[in-house]
């Protein structure tokens, strides 16, 4: 793989922001490995693959590496995936399966294939009746990490949690005329059989099957976004959580993915195939394609498709294959083509997915670089002198994220309120821990994943009474509207959904401070600037 020095950059602060999503997730262990701890007397529950047993803690009960697909290898690589072969012994679902293939020092650094498991995740009490569900979609640009424990929304929350590891990168999302029609897509496929598991199994665990929330961050909250328009989604899921959905560059100027994103005009199946054929070219996979390909080492095909960002790097995200995705997602929020689902959705204020400014002349080259011939106009209207110190860096990370995060989400919430149910928000509380990836001499913000940050802080990390409050918010506003589907619940602010005649979104902070307001789009030059740029946005 070979990056400039500034793509390099980029993808290495990348992907240790994915990383910090990973929270308190364990890296991955080979199930072939070291014996698993033994499993907790009465923990075993039949599955329709087969039993399974787990641990049962004080306050979490849980089952873990629970394969829900067969092993995708041999003619099963890019291809949809299928049911596990049964099995009949009680399989000792007590720690973590594998994480998908990804490239070392970005992630678990992964080459094993067999990877498509889920963990659930139950209260040790669980009362009376059926819990609600909550299933992860873990973020990672779609390129690296892994699904996290998620039992602190198990124990205060108290609802079920799925969390799934699925196909990623040139493995979950290759298309190639070798592999057929409408390829590509594997790595969403992936989250819809977990879905689909959900659907059979999750009752005996305590869960209610009909009440079904998929929440994710980044990567994740695209995946959301995804399968909110995704026809073979309809009917698997009730809700769904998508939080800092909308990082892709406002124009196509990436430097470290794929368009992958919830606004995103997304590649459709011929580009993707004519971006297979380069891939395969480049592995001297042209004769045979599909077997040459199915045949390859994991560590080649990790090495030659890299961060995606090369012309012969194949499609390492999602496109729209014409089966699992019709069209882009914010084409299909503009049309109305979206399943009848109910959504949260937002960003934080701050988010900047690209290199940073530390002087005048890297402001002045960085507008040029992403806004082309809107450059001009944008310096304009965030001149450097109404910025403090340090103006560069202030100025660029707010013009990135109004244009490529913000104003994005905000045009996403005004499409589906015409046709779905949906609660918007703004992560604005500046005074989030610090991510280990940041560089803590900046003015960093509200920035990229701040709410995961609350919701399951890192080990180590403490919170001040001030963030404590965001943090419980944030916990009960999530697992209550997985209950109800809205999330206002007691010890909350009132949370009113999004609507053209009422525009409001939640702006969260600490100390007790979130409050609806109208006021985002005009702070971030929504409808003057941002707006008639966005893709689709004649369709608006």
């Amino acid at each position: 793989m070979r990056l400039d020095g500034k793509a390099a950059v980029a993808l290495a602060a990348v992907a240790l922001v994915a990383t910090s999503l990973a929270g308190s997730a364990s890296l991955a262990s080979d199930r072939a490995g070291a014996a698993p701890p033994a499993c907790s007397p009465d923990t075993t529950v039949k599955t329709d693959d087969g039993p399974v047993c787990g641990i049962a803690g004080p306050d979490v009960r849980s089952w873990e590496g629970i394969r829900f697909g067969a092993p995708p290898v041999g003619d099963l690589r890019w291809a949809p995936p299928k049911r596990p072969a049964k099995w009949t012994e009680p399989f000792a679902a007590t720690a973590p399966g594998n994480a998908c293939p990804q490239l070392a020092g970005l992630g678990p650094g992964s080459e094993t294939e067999d990877c498509l498991n889920l963990n659930v995740r139950a209260p040790a009490n669980p009362g009376h009746g059926k819990l609600p569900v909550m299933v992860q979609l873990h973020g990672g640009g779609f390129l690296i990490l892994q699904a996290q424990n998620a039992s602190r929304l198990v124990t205060e929350g108290r609802v079920i949690s799925v969390e799934v590891n699925y196909r990623l990168g040139i493995f979950g999302f290759l298309a190639h005329q070798a592999f057929g029609a409408h390829a590509g897509d594997y790595g969403l496929q992936d989250q819809q059989a977990a879905l689909r598991w959900v659907q059979r199994n999750i009752a005996k665990f305590g869960g209610d099957p009909h009440n079904v929330t998929i929440y994710g961050a980044s990567a994740g909250g695209s995946s959301v976004c995804d399968h909110t328009v995704s026809p073979t989604a309809a009917g698997l899921f009730q809700r769904g959580i998508s939080q800092n959905g909308e990082y892709n560059s406002l124009l196509g100027n990436d430097v470290q993915w794929q368009p992958q994103d919830c606004k995103a005009d997304l590649p459709d199946e011929e580009q993707a195939q004519q971006a297979g054929a380069r891939f395969a070219k480049a592995l001297g996979c042209q004769d045979n394609a599909g077997a040459c390909l199915r045949k390859a080492p994991v560590s080649a095909l990790l090495k030659q498709a890299g961060n995606g960002m090369s012309p012969d790097s194949g499609t390492i995200a999602p496109i729209v294959n014409g089966t699992t995705l019709t069209m882009s997602p914010g084409e299909a929020f503009a049309k109305g083509r979206v399943n009848k689902v109910a959504l949260m959705h937002g960003v934080a204020r701050d988010e900047v997915q690209l290199p940073p400014a530390s002087t005048p002349e890297d402001y002045r080259t960085l507008v040029a670089q992403q806004y082309g011939e809107h450059a001009k106009e944008v310096s304009q209207v965030y001149p450097l002198k109404r910025f403090p110190k340090p103006a560069p860096f202030l100025a660029f990370r707010t013009i990135v994220a109004d244009s490529n995060s913000v104003c994005p989400a905000l045009l996403n919430d005004e499409r589906l309120s015409r046709h779905i149910p949906v609660f918007a928000y703004e992560m604005d509380d500046t005074d989030v821990p610090p991510a280990f990836f940041l560089d803590r001499t900046k003015p960093n913000g509200a920035y990229h994943v701040a709410e995961g940050m609350l919701l399951t802080p890192p080990p180590g990390v403490e919170l001040n009474p001030n963030q404590k409050v965001l943090s419980d918010q944030l916990v009960a506003q999530w697992t209550g509207f997985a209950r109800t589907g809205n999330p206002t619940v007691d010890g909350t602010p009132h949370w009113e959904p999004f609507t053209e005649s009422n525009p409001v979104v939640m702006s969260l902070n600490a100390a007790g401070d979130s409050q609806l307001t109208t006021e985002i789009p005009r702070q971030h030059h929504c409808n003057g600037l941002w707006n008639p740029l966005a893709p689709f946005a004649q369709q608006r």
